[in-house]
């Protein structure tokens, strides 16, 4: 590497170094940025920060432009990840999964001081009755407590479903805006969350079936069907229709199918799909019977009641879309 020899600020030569290099680097990123680049005001040359000395520095004479500078880094160093985790004193991210987003403090629930060891019963007694005023302050008023409730039955039924946290925080993204909107009034915090959980679901790709829907959620399914066609109504949500290939990675998995038989069952709806056999037809039944068509094609045969069981579809709708299913795909053969 070639050394670059620069004046100082006391008139001295030094060679350039690899934080040089760095500074260089730093200042090309804020021209590339549409930064304003600071001027020397004795030269005219483009100055640098030299975050390692916490000074500005000319480039071109050398001039320290500025000093002492302000590090807004911690004032600790950790060398892995474990390390870094036990020395930072943040707390977690933001998220709309709490009622508060996470910024409020709670009284952990171990019983014991900070060596670790446990406390007397008198102790134990006093830091019960804090955690319950803890939880208590933690809601100001009556809204807030329908918050947090809500917000606990997205978490539970998106656990039970098996979504992922994205879904979960999409969810009660949706419930927080029928909140504001004043949708609630007159409905079950049951109806809204569970329309707000299938809606989320459908949006993300990895729909549930409203029967899954109503086995893991509090209310019927004519109150759900009731709440979720009223919510995405009223926030004006736009939901396309269930793709019955999004359920079949699922239901295949559930059934221990093979990738050769998911990727016939996938072929099946793709036939189905150009035929239009799918329109109007449910897209959970339509890839329940290509899951059990794709078995049978595949030898890997799956009694219709197994079918039946994991995707929560009677036998008689398996059987009746298995047979559009095999037809749409012989006239594409023949086709």
């Amino acid at each position: 590497m070639t050394e670059t020899r620069i004046r100082s600020y006391d008139g001295e030569n030094r060679v350039s170094s690899p934080e040089s290099t760095e500074q260089d680097r730093h200042t090309k990123q804020r021209e590339e940025a549409g930064q304003e680049t600071a001027v020397c005001p004795e030269c005219g040359g483009d100055v640098v920060d030299d975050e390692t000395h916490g000074e500005t520095v000319c480039e071109e004479c050398g001039l320290v432009v500025d000093e002492d500078e302000i590090d807004p880094g911690p004032e600790w160093r950790a060398f892995d990840a474990s390390e870094k985790d036990t020395k930072s004193r943040v707390g977690a991210p933001t998220t709309k999964m709490m009622h508060d987003k996470g910024l409020s403090t709670n009284i952990g629930w171990r019983d014991r001081d900070a060596n670790g060891n446990s406390l007397s019963t008198s102790q134990r007694q006093k830091m019960q009755r804090l955690r319950k005023w803890d939880e208590r302050f933690r809601t100001r008023d009556h809204s807030e407590r329908n918050l947090k409730q809500a917000l606990a039955e997205i978490e539970r039924m998106g656990s039970a479903l098996g979504l992922s946290e994205t879904v979960r925080e999409t969810a009660s993204v949706i419930y927080r805006r029928a909140l504001e909107e004043g949708l609630l009034p007159g409905r079950s915090i049951e109806g809204v969350t569970s329309a707000a959980v299938y809606t989320a679901a459908r949006q993300a790709g990895t729909p549930r079936s409203i029967d899954e829907i109503v086995h893991v959620s509090r209310i019927d399914g004519m109150e759900f069907k009731r709440t979720y066609r009223y919510v995405v109504r009223e926030l004006d949500l736009e939901i396309e229709p269930a793709d019955p290939e999004s359920y079949v990675p699922r239901f295949a998995s559930d059934l221990d199918l093979s990738g050769a038989a998911e990727r016939r069952a996938h072929e099946l709806l793709a036939a189905a799909k150009s035929a239009a056999v799918h329109v109007g037809k449910s897209p959970v039944g339509l890839a329940a019977a290509a899951v059990y068509a794709a078995s049978l094609l595949a030898d890997e045969r799956v009694t219709q009641d197994r079918v039946s069981e994991v995707t929560d579809i009677s036998e008689v709708t398996i059987r009746n879309r298995y047979t559009e299913l095999l037809e749409a795909a012989d006239e594409a053969v023949a086709a």
